[in-house]
């Protein structure tokens, strides 16, 4: 028996859009609506939008708030300020990646979390399991975990025009007040309905852009007023063509419990010097003894499109292994992500990756010089 997938609250308006759907981490999400690098051009040169609305979002409410993600966390909980927000992840005791995620404050009892849908429930779980707790009652009254994911749909707005086109359509001007990482609760008013949008200014494309959170009554509302001032609706394609060569990591592909965040090149998020935290000392040991391989960007030559689980070869040896590849329109080239052996793991090396039995050369680069004008001499 095929089990029930979720919708989010705008599945009417994709199947009216004439989206393709297709299953993703348990809910029925848009592919694409036209065509995947038609909108992914749309979010580098002008606005696309996405329903995210499958991403876990989790309110954590109470005076243990702080000190609980503080402990679960890599990140410094109690270096932010009340209306901002920041990448992080959750580590589990061997100093593997749990989840990534952003951790919004609200206030100072107050924080709301924003998780992969693919492990809202494991991280739900996982967050109860060193909550404070009440005896015989669950979560003590120190602390609140509401999942809001049912009620709330959750929209990105991304590209260079994103802040002029989301101003029209909400008819506001406190946008350009909201600088990168932080959010506010706006109150927007459309057919004489007025309502809370939460929005910050965070992504997941490389452009800057808003990730806005409404209560699933308002988000057709909030999105068709999106299309009627030109923005391009955009799928889960486009998305991960996007996220590849913006150089981010997606759960199951770049990161998982058997990656660390030094092997990912993510210890920009962990704070060590915090104080104990899930994790800590694992990674504090991998970070010593150096990553055994690591990840980096791959400039395929050619338009064979490499895919996750080809490997990687240098010099007729077995180096590595794609992680994630795709078609970019930005380079009009194809290009991947993947994990190189440590002592190959250089730029400019030259590589060759198996797709389909055939060898295809390939450059190593840093991640973020994936996204790199095609013209630009690649540098390190």
């Amino acid at each position: 028996m095929n089990q029930m997938l979720y919708r989010t609250p705008l599945h009417e308006a994709h199947v009216r859009l004439g989206a393709r759907l297709t299953p993703f981490a348990g809910w029925e999400m848009p592919l694409s609506y036209r065509s995947i690098l038609e909108e992914a051009r749309s979010v580098r040169h002008h606005v696309g939008i996405f329903d995210i609305s499958h991403m876990g979002r989790l309110k954590i409410v109470g005076r243990d708030a702080a000190s609980l993600l503080q402990f679960l966390t890599t990140n410094d909980v109690k270096a932010l300020s009340s209306g901002m927000a920041h990448y992080s992840l959750l580590a589990n005791q061997q100093g593997g990646i749990k989840d990534d995620i952003i951790v919004y404050k609200m206030n100072e009892d107050e924080f709301l979390v924003v998780v992969n849908a693919s492990n809202t429930a494991k991280d739900i779980a996982w967050i109860e399991s060193f909550s404070p707790q009440t005896e015989g009652e669950g979560v003590g009254e120190e602390l609140r975990i509401e999942n809001i994911t049912p009620h709330t749909a959750m929209i990105a707005v991304q590209g260079p025009k994103a802040e002029t086109v989301l101003a029209t359509a909400l008819d506001t001007s406190e946008l350009k007040e909201i600088e990168r990482f932080a959010h506010r609760t706006i109150v927007v008013k459309k057919g004489g309905v007025s309502t809370e949008l939460l929005c910050c200014r965070t992504g997941y494309t490389g452009e800057d852009g808003f990730e806005l959170i409404v209560s699933n009554a308002y988000a057709q509302v909030i999105w068709e007023g999106l299309l009627a001032v030109g923005a391009t609706p955009c799928g889960l394609g486009a998305r991960d063509t996007l996220r590849i060569e913006a150089g981010y990591p997606l759960y199951g592909h770049e990161i998982d419990e058997d990656i660390s965040p030094v092997e990912a090149g993510l210890m920009w998020v962990v704070k060590l010097e915090k104080g104990d935290f899930i994790g800590r000392e694992a990674i504090i040991e991998g970070k010593r003894l150096g990553p055994r391989r690591r990840l980096m960007g791959l400039l395929v030559r050619g338009r064979a499109l490499p895919r996750q689980g080809y490997t990687i070869y240098h010099e007729d040896q077995e180096v590595g292994v794609v992680t994630s590849g795709t078609f970019s329109p930005h380079r009009e080239a194809s290009i991947a992500l993947g994990f190189l052996n440590a002592e190959v793991a250089r730029p400019h090396l030259t590589v060759e990756i198996d797709i389909r039995g055939q060898r295809h050369t390939a450059t190593v680069v840093p991640k973020k010089e994936l996204l790199q004008k095609p013209h630009m001499e690649e540098k390190s």
